[in-house]
């Protein structure tokens, strides 16, 4: 690697280890005192130093220190460089072991730094840090407490402060998820390029943040972390979307008249694939967003598409459910075929992840009666909760941002959604007319499923985050929200 290197930059490089070692006592981010001022210490800084805010999303909220707190000179952030979490999936799974690689960049250091931490949106601490056996260890993990909740920080040690190269310095870690969906989670690291001159000053300090969902962003083509405006055609079998990162418009042709919408993630790459159920032949048709394509005959005439992740490995799997015998029908990417019987001609299917585990659930609403039947992954089993009338439509999903699907309905005969949640009670609220096609969906990226209804070519959506209003057109009438692609309209 340092074949190519100049006479000049190995010789840097020498001093860079030697200096190394002989600010051991000098570097980087602990505390001193309770007005926050601190010595710097290459051995590791003190907990609570990342930037990030003792609630998410809460702008009068308090927020921990950053670096600068030991570190006099520039801003954080103004310097030449940067901290970088990189391998955060879009979406992640319950026990998940996600391997993450935390970079800090400066051309003019000569070590570095870090500190990291894992958060829900109430500041609760979530999930756990771990790396591998290494002597000497570049790495520990300390305990901190912010606003009396513990929080646990992943952060170097002095044996972890020289460079990786030349200007820049990378830590990898693993962080494994929760046992359950929680929700959008949030990371926060803060960096620190040192010039190593043993002294607090001159040295550039750098924020970062990054977020994963627990699957919220159903209509999602570009991995962002947000529901895409977009809509399937059936007249044409073409795929029409709105994406934000990058911004752009796709349209592509992928179906043909009378094809059935089943959107979803069937490679496990965090994007939404374009994908159609045709009842002419009962085949699925995917074109998989990462390439490629398949075509799998699975279903029969009369059969109710509905697709979800029924074995928890993070993909879509191939699903009906059969009207005229209640039975549902699933083949799993994990674990294959599987037949249920669970719910009665005349049911809605509503199948959704009530318990967090990841894996979608077995669930019908029962219009005669108003009544939810869930067959749960977990214990209990087996739930019966009256919610609603004839009529209604169910349009379950995570409104709380908690990581479960929600029991609602969607009233045509009056423009109103009903929902009963974990963390918020029951709730009503106009938002809509008959006619509508309900189409709810991430589409502010804050982790919870927004209000949202497609009407003549407008989406009509009101955001969770703020709340916010926005209307969109986007499309024609008869076209079919992508997000609707989980809700029986019918």
């Amino acid at each position: 690697m340092y074949a190519s290197f100049s006479k000049t930059a190995a010789i840097k490089f020498s001093i860079v280890l030697a200096a190394a070692v002989f600010a051991a006592v000098f570097l980087l981010l602990a505390p001193a005192s309770s007005d926050q001022k601190a010595r710097a210490s290459a051995s590791g800084p003190s907990p609570s130093f990342t930037a990030a805010p003792y609630i998410v999303g809460c702008p009068e909220c308090p927020t921990e220190n950053n670096c600068t707190a030991c570190h006099s000179g520039a801003a954080p952030n103004s310097g030449p460089g940067s901290v970088v979490i990189s391998g955060l999936p879009a979406n992640y799974l319950p026990n998940q072991q996600i391997p993450l690689t935390v970079t800090v960049s400066d051309p003019n250091a000569v070590i570095y730094g870090f500190q990291m931490v894992a958060i829900k949106s109430s500041g609760d601490n979530i999930g756990t840090f771990s790396f591998a056996p290494a002597n000497p260890q570049p790495l520990q993990v300390i305990s901190g407490f912010v606003n009396g909740k513990e929080r646990r920080y992943i952060e170097h040690t002095i044996n972890g402060v020289t460079p990786t190269q030349f200007g820049s310095k990378s830590w990898n870690v693993t962080w494994t998820a929760p046992a359950e969906r929680v929700g959008k989670l949030h990371f926060y690291a803060a960096g620190n390029g040192a010039n190593s001159d043993s002294s607090s000053s001159g040295d550039n300090i750098y924020t970062s943040s990054d977020s994963t969902l627990s699957g919220t962003a159903i209509a999602n083509f570009d991995t962002d972390a947000k529901s895409d405006v977009s809509v399937f055609r059936p007249s044409t079998g073409t795929w029409y979307a709105l994406t934000t990162s990058p911004a752009s418009f796709i349209a592509r042709q992928f179906g043909q008249a009378g094809d059935v919408a089943v959107p979803g993630d069937y490679d496990g790459d965090g994007k939404t694939d374009n994908a159609v159920f045709r009842p002419s032949n009962t085949t699925w048709y995917v074109r998989h967003a990462g390439g490629g394509y398949s075509a799998t005959q699975f279903g029969q005439a009369g059969d109710v598409p509905v697709p979800g992740d029924y074995d928890g490995d993070g993909k879509n799997d191939l699903a009906v459910w059969r009207p005229t015998n209640g039975t549902w029908y699933v083949l799993g990417s994990v674990s294959g075929f599987k037949a249920r019987q669970f719910g009665q001609d005349g049911d809605k299917p509503a199948q959704g992840d009530f318990d967090a585990d990841g894996i979608s659930d077995l669930a019908v609403f029962r219009p005669s009666n108003g009544t939810w039947y869930r067959q749960l992954s977990k214990v209990p089993s087996f739930v019966v909760t009256q919610f609603g009338q004839t009529g209604d439509l169910p349009v379950p999903a995570d409104y709380d941002g908690d990581g479960k699907s929600d029991i609602s309905v969607f009233r045509p005969s009056n423009g109103i959604w009903y929902r009963i949640t974990a963390t918020e009670g029951f709730r009503f609220q106009a938002f809509g007319q008959s006619g509508d096609k309900p189409a709810p969906a991430d589409y502010d990226g804050d982790g919870k499923t927004d209000l949202a209804v497609f009407r003549s070519g407008v989406f009509y959506i009101f955001g969770s985050d703020g709340p916010t209003f926005t209307s969109r057109n986007f499309g024609q009438a008869g076209d079919i929200p992508v997000a609707s692609g989980y809700i029986q309209q019918q």
